[in-house]
């Protein structure tokens, strides 16, 4: 699926993992399901630190999709489709900092996003035929 300087690249990335990550997948009999098992594989082989697990079949997830967790804990991110081009940023982004890699936060956001309570839920969509990414 990747090719071979984005797996150099992606391998150089995971050695920063602190935690060990389990990618949760959820497919089915889809192109799309056969090309993200594909993605998980090369993510799998860049780092002993990542292993992939097979979700739930009876859970009602979207097919195809994966969630990023630590090992042992439910997925904190997930993703339904295959993020390449611009959005491979970020599942490598949600790959580094589920993985215990500190993002990049100011002192004052950082204070802003630990004065929020209560329990909270994001979800964030994005279109892989949207024409507002360069």
């Amino acid at each position: 699926m990747l090719d071979d300087a984005i797996k150099a690249q992606l391998t150089a990335y995971l050695e920063r993992l602190t935690k060990p990550l389990e990618l949760t997948a959820w497919l089915d009999d889809s192109d799309g399901s056969r090309d993200t098992a594909a993605l998980l594989a090369d993510i799998a082989a860049a780092s002993p630190k990542v292993t992939i697990v097979t979700g739930d079949p009876a859970a009602d997830e979207r097919r195809p999709s994966f969630g990023v967790a630590v090992a042992g804990e439910a997925p904190r991110v997930r993703f339904a489709g295959l993020p390449l081009g611009h959005e491979f940023t970020s599942l490598v982004l949600a790959l580094l900092h589920v993985g215990g890699h500190p993002p990049r936060v100011s002192d004052e956001a950082l204070a802003q996003i630990t004065a929020l309570e209560g329990p909270l839920h994001f979800e964030t969509y994005f279109s892989q035929s949207c024409q507002n990414c360069p």
